[in-house]
């Protein structure tokens, strides 16, 4: 990859190795509710098989991994190399930041480490990707004995707001409506991605991490994405501590790059970060986008881990 990615955004499997590609794609990003879980919880693959990996080889997958909906359709196929159970879990139940970073704590040390091959499929050729979801749900509920529910608690969040109301900052735009682009992956996406000729994403819908002006810094970027992705992939980006919440009453599409120097104290590349003079992630989110974040308290869903056993070849 040539950088090093924050740790906790290194939460999704999609961009912490550079066999996936880099993209983040939330769009709404947002967990599906549990009513609307048990309605389609029949869906299910026609084969699958699952095989513990212990190789030092690097992860892949043939369907991204975050939380969005933006993906190639694979025909019915789903293959995953060398990935944590983890990583497959907040697939399936498409965990925002927040709920992953939750659930992650309660999690048993072998689903956040252990790594697994999973190879499926279905006859249905035009799957969608929330579909997968579903199936890999009932997928992991049959292998592993997956259980879980759904619970709403108050905790800590960053609200997303916006520094002065009714102005965004020099480097996030309102999409223009007559500027369509495309929400498929293309089939090999250079890494990085390239930009087009605006330093914008060519994909529409998910944010990029982009070639960046200087070395030990991130730059990420997005076109047509609605804040509530940005505020989403925040607390990983940012490394921060705390979920963030989108405050800004923003509504619809949003052009944005933001570049920043990650926090020496959260970057393995550390010694570097300290040397580089670009803004840090707060400073940059105020002054290129015109967002701060304030601490405060809010409810907010999450998933609870039931029961969970581990799995032998199959």
């Amino acid at each position: 990859m040539g950088r090093h990615t924050p740790p906790s955004a290194c939460r999704w499997a999609l961009i912490a190795l550079s066999a996936l590609p880099l993209v983040l794609l939330h769009q709404e990003g947002r967990a599906q509710s549990p009513s609307a879980a048990k309605q389609n919880d029949a869906l299910r693959f026609d084969v699958a098989s699952i095989r513990e990996n212990k190789s030092p080889d690097g992860i892949s997958s043939n369907v991204p991994l975050g939380p969005g909906n933006v993906y190639s359709p694979t025909g019915g196929l789903f293959l995953g190399k060398n990935i944590p159970l983890l990583s497959y879990i907040a697939f399936a139940y498409r965990m925002t930041d927040g709920q992953l970073t939750s659930f992650r704590a309660m999690a048993p040390e072998w689903v956040r480490n252990d790594r697994f091959d999973i190879q499926a499929r279905t006859d249905k050729n035009d799957v969608t990707k929330d579909e997968l979801r579903l199936m890999m749900r009932s997928l992991l509920k049959e292998r592993f004995n997956l259980a879980v529910h759904y619970e709403s608690r108050e905790v800590t969040v960053y609200a997303l707001k916006q520094v002065k109301p009714g102005q965004t900052g020099p480097k996030l735009q309102p999409h223009p409506a007559n500027s369509p682009c495309p929400t498929t992956l293309p089939d090999k996406e250079p890494t990085p991605p390239s930009a087009g000729n605006d330093g914008l994403p060519e994909t529409c819908g998910g944010i990029l991490l982009l070639p960046a002006s200087a070395p030990h810094r991130f730059n990420l970027g997005g076109r047509n994405v609605p804040i509530s992705l940005l505020a989403n992939s925040f607390t990983g980006w940012g490394a921060l501590d705390h979920p963030v919440v989108d405050q800004t009453g923003l509504s619809g599409g949003y052009d944005f790059t933001l570049e920043y120097t990650p926090d020496p104290t959260q970057s393995a590349t550390s010694q570097n970060a300290a040397e580089d003079s670009g803004p840090m992630f707060r400073e940059a989110l105020k002054q290129q986008l015109g967002l701060k974040l304030e601490s405060e308290k809010s409810d907010i869903q999450v998933i609870i881990l039931d029961h969970i056993d581990h799995v032998t070849d199959n």
